[in-house]
């Protein structure tokens, strides 16, 4: 098979891509995944040449994937056989493992790489187990996504999950000054364009040198400030996959951001997702969960904030309505927080579940027939509209039950009200059954 990830051999060296240059030659060029690399990180082991086992590198695209899985079969004399999932199917697989299979008699072990593992459905990834359990391959797979949600469980039982990093700003100012080395060239740019630059690559080292490889090629007298740069380089697109991992862990962030009251930072999350393109109904459908889990009735009015936002999204559109989204992210932001009724309704559905079918006291049931009073239905119900205060005092769970107490509220915002009236409440209940 053919490597889709070596270099191409058509043409000299000037032709290849500045990123394909660039690509690190051993495990200690590698740049921004030090917490794997370090001598008592968890590839130690194949630092020292001790062996590599099957392994899921997951991490964000440009973090060094490829090249990692490369190095390693380099670092412990793998034969390295490069996958794409994308463009694969069982029938290569096949004739991998029997190329493997081969390799293996002659005493030659096999690193598969498996990049965008992932798009395997159930049966490919299951086509793995035994070659990975005999020996006849140590298998790296890459995927951007989280492997607990889109890799099986029998597959990762047998692999160990590496955690790539977003490559932050010094390892992309190492590769920066690695490129003009190789280039013997100095980048065209101020110093904060040079800072803009890296903040354009968003973590992304392969997308960094694509811009520098660009900047390198113009012509010009003057060195591109921040604004100039803008003008001649469009900015990576953020990592964003509205229904897989950075769906779910931008809008826990939002989520917890309000529930954290911390307005700036549940802006920041809540742009982040309008910018990656997600559907403003869902995220206001969220606005409106956060309303009634995390403020509830210490702030009434905060269900119908988030539901007039959601509407008027609907009326507006975008980009406008988005505005009153955002507004009321700040308001729920802002609140008096209290999850006392979210806390209550779970404890009597616990309640509920397990008490199964009791009737409600007789007291309190309608007679609409002679033979229901003569059973002693409505029988001494005390109609709390006719009593001091309106407040009767009965007790209207099951008999056979002890009366129970689900929902608490909190001493903030209008909870500290209700509060006040549960306690005297109480205080009535107490006097009645003396």
């Amino acid at each position: 098979m053919s490597n889709l990830f070596e270099a191409s051999d058509m043409g000299d060296d000037v032709h290849r891509p500045l990123a394909e240059k660039l690509r690190p030659q051993k495990l200690e060029d590698v740049v921004g995944q030090d917490h794997l690399l370090a001598d008592d990180g968890p590839l130690s082991g194949v630092l020292k040449g001790t062996g590599c086992p099957s392994m899921i590198l997951w991490g964000p695209p440009g973090c060094g994937k490829t090249t990692l899985a490369r190095l390693l079969a380099d670092q412990v004399d793998l034969y390295f056989e490069p996958l794409s999932a994308i463009f694969s199917g069982v029938a290569d697989l096949k004739k991998i493992f029997a190329s493997a299979k081969a390799r293996m008699e002659t005493g030659q072990g096999t690193l598969l790489f498996v990049d965008e593992i992932h798009r395997f459905n159930k049966s490919q990834q299951d086509a793995f187990l035994p070659y990975v359990e005999n020996g006849t391959i140590i298998l790296v797979g890459a995927t951007t996504e989280n492997p607990s949600f889109e890799l099986n469980a029998a597959l990762l039982s047998r692999c160990q999950v590496m955690v790539l990093h977003r490559l932050d700003g010094d390892a992309l100012e190492k590769i920066l000054t690695r490129a003009e080395d190789e280039t013997d060239d100095k980048l065209p740019v101020t110093d904060e364009a040079r800072d803009h630059l890296k903040a354009m690559a968003d973590g992304d080292g392969r997308f960094l040198l694509n811009m520098a490889e660009h900047l390198f090629s113009i012509e010009t007298q003057e060195d591109f400030d921040r604004e100039g740069l803008s003008k001649v380089l469009h900015k990576r697109a953020p990592v964003y996959d509205k229904g897989q991992d950075s769906h779910y862990n931008l809008i826990s962030a939002l989520h917890k951001s309000v529930r954290g009251s911390d307005a700036d930072a549940a802006l920041y999350w809540l742009t982040r997702m309008l910018a990656g393109g997600e559907d403003p109904h869902y995220i206001a459908r969220r606005v409106l969960r956060m309303a009634v889990e995390d403020i509830g009735l210490a702030d009434p009015n905060a269900a119908n904030i988030a539901l007039h936002a959601w509407q008027t999204f609907e009326r507006v559109g975008s980009p406008e309505g988005e505005l009153a989204i955002a507004q009321a992210v700040v308001y729920m932001a802002t609140a008096p927080k209290s999850n006392a009724v979210y806390s209550a309704y779970k404890a009597a559905m616990r309640t509920a579940k397990e008490t199964g079918s009791l009737m409600p006291p007789k007291h309190i049931l309608n007679a609409p027939t002679n033979m229901m009073k003569d059973l002693g239905y409505g029988d001494g119900y005390a109609y709390d509209h006719d009593q001091e205060n309106a407040f009767s005092g009965q007790d209207y769970f099951p008999d056979e039950m002890e009366r129970q107490s689900f929902y608490t509220p909190v001493p903030r915002g209008f909870e500290r009200d209700i509060q006040k009236r549960m306690e005297y409440w109480d205080k009535k209940r107490r006097e009645k059954s003396d």
